[in-house]
């Protein structure tokens, strides 16, 4: 007779599942510098709609454009604002000012417009001053940063909007080698400021990093594949640290300049706010060398890597720029750092399509639609509506919600938006519903609504009145899966095989293969079946795969399927 060894734990294996939940996903956004000093740019609608076909989930505005801020309503697309430089002084001698500013260029579009920091001023530390030597004031920044803190304070929006200033690489006192860098001895007293404010509110430094101009600069002495972010050989620190590539270089100075004001134990991250490659303009700016450039930065925003100094930091970028910008000043590679012509056409082939979007993967502008490319969204297509013979009286209540504490912007169901028609309580009820389920991270429960929600995968847009989806962060398959298993698991009280195969819908069918018995469906012990206990992990996957649990945690799955025969003998 076989020895009978007691029931094993499962917590184990749930900590453990959780512990790889824990770990960063690989499908990581790219955010974007939007500047609009243009005569020939797209509508903000337009973009906010060009974007939403994108991988793009932040972008980077150079003031608080109401109407860039409208546009951006129920995208789910992240938004950092600026205080234009002009603007600092103002704000920093007096705070009604910043009340002021925050209750008129952004409380008005909040929550609808996720805005998630503002940039007070660009580079304003190395800006001068009518093209002399006098530079504007450095205190007056880190007193403006300040003020507007306390003033989001005040509204309890300082953990959703952080408070942070972009400065250029002109802030170092040299950058090479990256171990040994430094902020000029002029700006430590406000940089010692600035970064104990940043480190205390949880905001990330910023910094403008272009290999770029380092090589226009110094073309003899920069390696261009090195610029360009592809230097396999390397360029070696005097500490041992191996470098690829110079942006990569230029943030590890920013971080040794950051640790030698004695922040080395404080949690910043550091934030690239601009960085780019021009197509036109000199004998470095080339459409070739700018897709090379911003082809490897996107995949280097997405890699989730840190640096050779810090590894596991991982660093956010913002691409410069979206747009060609053609009455913006300076020398002509200043008005060629844009993606897309203002025509909406592409300067050059650069792929801005995620791995798990539908639709198409064509990206521009069209006269006809403001978009070619069908206007396919990041994750899967799904919506929320109302119930057809939902109760008129809790549909009103819930179209009072979304359109006011909810946050909806309901513009588009009012007289004169593209949603008004048909003038129907159903009709403006499932309008706003979707937007709320979408800016709310479309969740089944916020399709509830008291029981008069449906989550549906057929668009209810019709004519000129579109219904936004969201654009959401995507977990990797392999995060997917493990979610999908411990789902599973937690329904059946044991874990088993799954697999796990994209259908011809683009949605994912899990099954639970029972070894034992040879079933590959199952019922859990309420009677509930796991498929339904599951419908909110669900992602769509690029190719077909199978996960078994047995093989990652082959001693539990093999006694829980043991022990799950031995009861049915």
């Amino acid at each position: 007779m076989g020895s009978y060894h007691p029931p094993l734990s499962i917590e184990p294996v749930v900590l453990l599942l959780l512990t790889l939940l824990m770990v960063p996903v690989s499908v990581t956004g790219v955010g974007i510098n939007y500047g609009t000093l243009g005569n020939n740019l797209p509508s903000p609608k337009k973009v906010a709609q060009l974007l939403q076909s994108t991988l793009i989930d932040k972008v980077k505005i150079y003031d608080s454009n109401p109407e860039i801020l409208q546009a951006f309503s129920n995208t789910a697309i992240d938004l950092i604002v600026s205080l234009e430089n002009s603007r600092v002084a103002n704000i920093s001698s007096d705070i009604s000012a910043a009340h002021s500013w925050l209750s008129t260029r952004i409380l008005p579009f909040l929550p609808a417009t996720s805005v998630v920091a503002i940039a007070v001023g660009n580079e304003y530390l190395t800006t001068t001053v009518d093209n002399n030597d006098d530079h504007l004031d450095a205190n007056a920044l880190f007193k403006a940063m300040q003020n507007l803190h306390s003033v989001l304070a005040s509204h309890g929006l300082d953990r959703k909007i952080k408070v942070t200033t972009p400065h250029s690489m002109a802030v170092l006192a040299s950058s090479f080698p990256p171990s040994s860098a430094t902020f000029a001895m002029n700006l430590v007293p406000v940089m010692t400021d600035i970064v104990t404010f940043l480190a205390d509110t949880g905001a990330p430094f910023m910094i403008n990093a272009y290999p770029y101009f380092a090589y226009r600069d110094n073309p003899t002495s920069v390696n261009l594949d090195y610029a360009l972010l592809g230097n396999a050989s390397g360029v070696h620190d005097p500490k041992g640290y191996v470098y690829s590539n110079m942006l990569d270089a230029q943030m590890d100075a920013v971080r040794s300049a950051i640790d030698a004001l004695g922040f080395g134990n404080r949690s910043l991250e550091i934030t690239v706010s601009e960085s780019g490659w021009p197509s036109k303009g000199d004998n470095a700016a080339t459409p070739q060398n700018a897709k090379i450039y911003n082809t490897r930065l996107i995949e280097r925003a997405q890699s989730n890597k840190g640096t050779p100094m810090k590894p596991k930091d991982r660093i956010e970028i913002f691409v410069f720029a979206l747009f060609n910008e053609n009455k913006k000043e300076g020398d002509e590679s200043e008005r060629n750092f844009g993606i897309f012509n203002g025509d909406g056409s592409k300067v050059y082939e650069v792929d801005l399509s995620c791995e798990f979007c539908s639709g198409t993967t064509s990206f521009g502008f069209s006269e006809k639609n403001g978009l070619s490319g069908g206007g396919g969204v990041r994750g899967p297509s799904v919506w929320c509506v109302a119930k057809p013979h939902a109760d008129d009286k809790v549909l009103q209540s819930v179209l009072d919600f979304c359109c006011g504490p909810g946050g909806v912007d309901c513009r588009e169901v009012y007289e004169g938006g593209n949603c008004f028609q048909p003038n129907k309580l159903l009709a403006h009820a499932s309008f706003a519903m979707n937007a709320y389920y979408q800016m709310h991270g479309r969740n089944y429960w916020n399709c509830d609504f008291k029981g008069t929600g449906l989550v549906t995968f057929s668009d209810p847009s019709y004519g000129e009145c579109r219904y936004p989806q969201q654009s959401e962060e995507l977990p990797s398959t392999a995060t997917t899966m493990v979610v999908a298993a411990l789902a599973v698991a937690v329904e059946i009280g044991a874990f088993l095989p799954l697999e796990m195969t994209k259908e011809g819908t683009g949605m994912v069918t899990v099954r639970a293969v029972d070894e034992v018995d040879g079933k590959d469906s199952f019922s859990s012990p309420s009677g509930k079946t796991s498929s339904s206990s599951m419908s909110s992990f669900l992602r769509p996957l690029g190719t077909p795969h199978r996960l078994c649990l047995c093989l990652l945690l082959e001693k539990w799955c093999r006694f829980a399927l043991y022990e799950r025969k031995r009861k049915r003998e």
